[in-house]
């Protein structure tokens, strides 16, 4: 593989514009690329790179993808062509969150054209991706996760392998499932409890001090949820998304996940009422009349 130095980037959102900022700060040479091409002029001037093309994608070690799901990673990389613009033994790291599945066989399709696959999608938020924090799960060959590993921890705190192609972005959302079914519980318990004259500020805080606590009880109730904030930076169609991708899983696999089909039904008809800007911790609003 080749040694890597020069780093295609596209998808500059919410995350991906600091994934790529950590990524210069790292030292490697950035090419960014978004749909929004007033993005990608800005931030290529604040980092001091050039916007990737598929002319200079031609010497590029690494081609990152940072997307909203699996239909636009194959549009990107196949239809629009895009991975076979790369040279041949270069790496696609698909960060987005796909479909395990379909990662599978785009894994086996980037294999093809002599290329080498990682999806590695993340955990953490904007805040934990602008810090080089974030967690990622990794699926793919163990050495191409060798050979990437300095590339990864340029973006994360912890980088775990998790197995073969597509147990990454299985891996994801099966702990976004678990977060969502975490915040609803949560959220649903502060309710509850205010209206038998229980403060949510208290109750918070038996659940951080006993069994209950949680990462929605730790991190998000009072930071974003009790002040009216809701900007934690993960969009509640996000999540949406993530959990019909774990039912989805669960159906493939053949397991009924019945929990998952509750949690997943009570997120879907939140996101009805969602803009795309609405923060996932809108839900203690919107559950709020339940």
């Amino acid at each position: 593989m080749r040694k890597i130095s020069k780093v295609g980037f596209i998808g500059l959102g919410m995350m991906g514009a600091p994934m790529a900022t950590c990524l210069v700060r790292a030292g490697y040479e950035m090419l960014l690329q978004d749909a929004d091409k007033a993005r990608t002029r800005d931030l290529c001037a604040r980092l001091g790179s050039r916007a990737l093309t598929k002319e200079t994608l031609d010497d590029c070690d690494v081609l990152i993808t940072m997307l909203p799901n699996s239909d636009i990673v194959e549009e990107v990389l196949l239809h629009n062509g895009w991975a076979s613009a790369l040279p041949r033994d270069a790496v696609v790291v698909d960060m987005s969150s796909s479909v395990p599945m379909r990662s599978r066989q785009l894994a086996g399709e980037v294999a093809a054209m002599g290329l080498h696959w990682l999806d590695a999608p993340v955990s953490g938020g904007v805040n934990r991706a602008a810090e080089g924090q974030l967690a990622i799960m990794v699926g793919g060959e163990p050495q191409v996760l060798a050979h990437c590993s300095a590339l990864l921890n340029g973006m994360g705190r912890s980088v775990l392998h998790i197995g073969g192609a597509g147990a990454g972005h299985a891996a994801k959302a099966l702990n976004n499932f678990v977060s969502a079914a975490g915040l609803a519980a949560t959220v649903e318990a502060l309710h509850v409890a205010q209206r038998f004259g229980i403060e949510p500020t208290v109750m918070t805080d038996v659940l951080n001090a006993s069994t209950g606590r949680s990462n929605t009880s730790e991190n998000k109730v009072k930071q974003f949820m009790l002040n009216g904030r809701f900007d934690s930076g993960f969009a509640l169609k996000l999540m949406d998304k993530d959990l019909h991708i774990a039912q989805a899983l669960a159906e493939d696999v053949g397991y009924a996940m019945t929990l998952g089909r509750s949690c997943t039904a009570l997120w879907h008809d939140a996101a009805a009422k969602a803009t795309a800007a609405t923060d996932h911790t809108e839900m203690y609003r919107l559950l709020a009349d339940e």
